[in-house]
């Protein structure tokens, strides 16, 4: 079985959530906590405090499904922060659940000027943004 999440909103609960939580408690953590509509078809994706277990809750139209995945070996990179997450694209979501660490990635940078001496890129000057 295949599931396909490319045309659904996929909520990250940022910092850490208990796995013991039963299927109500998270329900119940989406709506006061998170204040959102867990039969909104929406994919709700919780972590534990390791970083080793992902949690993903959402309803179908029939009932809820509940899906959870412990990483053997590593961690997954996670928000802590609601502004993380608001940050987050379907492609870096894609990227989380892989297990890329994409908040540590390379700093953006910004240049300025390109010097060519005889055709060849010799230098290029970074500038501050």
């Amino acid at each position: 079985m295949r599931l396909d999440f490319s045309h659904t909103r996929i909520i990250i609960r940022p910092g850490t959530t208990n796995m013991l939580a039963s299927r109500e408690q998270l329900l119940e953590t989406i709506k006061t906590i998170m204040k959102d509509d867990p039969f909104s078809g929406a994919v709700f994706i919780f972590c534990n405090r390791k970083r080793n277990i992902l949690k993903m809750i959402w309803w179908d139209k029939t009932g809820f499904w509940v899906a959870q995945k412990k990483l053997e070996k590593g961690q997954w990179p996670w928000p802590n922060t609601q502004e993380e997450v608001k940050q987050l694209n379907l492609d870096q979501i894609e990227m989380l659940l892989k297990g890329v660490d994409f908040f540590k990635g390379h700093e953006e940078l910004f240049f300025s000027e390109i010097i060519r001496i005889k055709g060849k890129v010799t230098q290029i000057n970074a500038a501050t943004p």
